[in-house]
């Protein structure tokens, strides 16, 4: 069994055993209990009713943050031609085709935080797929982030402002950021409130009975605060 240290062993007698706190005084603790020697990042834990085995079962979709999660964001676009111009006028930090995959591809390179690519580039995309899908960086239609290119600029400025894809892992659990523990309480309450929605929107249709089994809010650094199922 993992020891703990001796900060994580005080703060974690500021949490009540076994109690659900509402979203609102959840937020305020977690953010309380952030007292890492850097900025921290809260994030909420799902642990959802579905059967992850199942394809009509995935939890996947996207959210906007109204108040963003305080980083910059790197953001690179997969286009040729015409359409890699039209990237790089959306403000993409990192335009390109072939050369790019080949990095990815031989260098394992990855210094970037998002990705996108137009429809025409999916094709030559798919071959560095095994190595962004583990991280979350594999563009997709479902997650918005492949895109036609007179919709570039909406997607570019949506990531940078703070737009998050969520997807469940083969546990049938979900962990979405949604800010850091600097940010104002009511801002962090904010983003929460916007994760809670989009989550409950992207209920697949085939699951049956509680969809959201346990809610946990966590810094970085920081022990699980249980959130009260009432308030989901």
């Amino acid at each position: 069994m993992a020891k703990h240290s001796k900060r994580f062993n005080e703060i974690l007698k500021q949490v009540t055993p076994d109690h659900y706190y509402p979203l609102t005084e959840a937020v305020t603790l977690s953010k309380k209990l952030a007292t890492a020697k850097f900025d921290e990042t809260l994030e909420m834990h799902f642990r959802l009713g579905i059967d992850p085995r199942h394809s009509d079962q995935q939890v996947r979709s996207t959210v906007l943050l109204p108040f963003g999660l305080g980083k910059t964001v790197r953001i690179v676009v997969f286009a040729e031609g015409e359409e890699a111009r039209a990237a790089e006028a959306a403000g993409a930090d990192i335009v390109g085709g072939d050369e790019i995959l080949d990095r990815i591809q031989k260098e394992n390179w990855m210094d970037f935080d998002a990705a996108l690519a137009t429809p025409t580039m999916m094709k030559k995309v798919g071959r560095v797929a095994r190595i962004l899908g583990p991280r979350g960086l594999m563009p997709n239609p479902k997650a918005g982030t492949v895109v036609q290119p007179d919709d570039l600029e909406r997607a570019v400025n949506e990531l940078k402002a703070g737009r998050v894809e969520f997807r469940n892992d083969k546990t049938g659990n979900l962990h979405v950021p949604i800010g850091k523990a600097s940010f104002d309480a009511e801002k962090l309450l904010g983003n929460a409130q916007a994760v809670l929605e989009a989550v409950t929107r992207a209920k697949p249709a085939g699951v049956k009975g509680i969809y959201v089994r346990r809610l946990t809010l966590t810094s970085t650094m920081g022990p699980a605060v249980h959130v009260e199922h009432t308030s989901v």
